[in-house]
């Protein structure tokens, strides 16, 4: 696992290293911009924001080109070195100003309630900590910060649910980047106090076969105005 410096001098590891997952995943993620729709999808998840956002498992970056300019400043977390890497090679193309930022999703490297929005975009089906990751995603938001979220999980009838099961337990997250299928992540954001506001099931790829990583949501989610139960950190 890669090593690098920190501020104190002192070494650490990436807390994520996928490497040749990371590979794969850029060159599929930039074919699925035109071919499956992932750019539209992108605008809608983005459109309307605005002030400062934090982008929590950033990838390689693909979706700061679709920040619109009411947004001040986005700070992307990412965790794996190969995907940060790309992912600041974006941030120079960008009309709006991203900071790119080592951290995990599970301790987030940023102060509590700084943040007017958080983007969730492919990234809860990897955390290894689901409820911890969406806690700290809580605590670093804003009472009344908006949650944008496009995520895959568990889907399709009986047949599809224990397909994408199995496949968790055992080649999945190995050939993935630890991804699991059967998670359910609007289900997480309410348990994780989160206020649900409009979401709809979109279909990944739009049109053609149906995978056991078709099934995502893409939605709006809220910390409560009166919730001060996630600050003090």
């Amino acid at each position: 696992m890669p090593l690098r410096s920190t501020a104190s001098g002192k070494v650490a590891r990436d807390p994520v290293h996928h490497p040749l997952f990371a590979r794969c995943y850029t060159r599929i993620s930039v074919a699925a911009e035109t071919r499956m729709g992932m750019a539209g999808v992108r605008e809608r998840l983005l459109a309307g924001l605005a002030g400062r956002v934090i982008e929590i498992g950033a990838g390689n970056g693909l979706n700061f080109a679709h920040y619109p300019g009411t947004v001040s400043e986005v700070v992307a977390i990412e965790p794996e070195r190969l995907l940060r890497q790309k992912a600041v090679a974006a941030a120079l193309h960008t009309e709006v100003p991203v900071d790119v930022v080592p951290g995990c999703a599970e301790a987030l490297p940023v102060k509590s309630e700084g943040f007017d929005a958080v983007v969730l975009s492919l990234v809860l089906c990897s955390v290894r900590d689901l409820p911890r990751a969406l806690a700290e995603a809580r605590r670093v938001l804003r009472p009344g910060g908006e949650v944008r979220f496009f995520e895959h999980g568990t889907g399709g009838g009986p047949a599809m649910a224990l397909a994408q099961r199995v496949l968790d337990r055992t080649v999945w997250p190995l050939l993935s980047g630890g991804c699991h299928l059967s998670r359910d992540p609007v289900a997480a954001l309410r348990e994780a106090g989160f206020e649900l506001g409009p979401y709809r099931r979109v279909m990944m790829p739009e049109t053609g076969p149906v995978l056991p990583s078709s099934y995502c949501s893409l939605g709006t989610a809220w910390r409560p105005p009166a919730d001060t139960s996630a600050s003090g950190h």
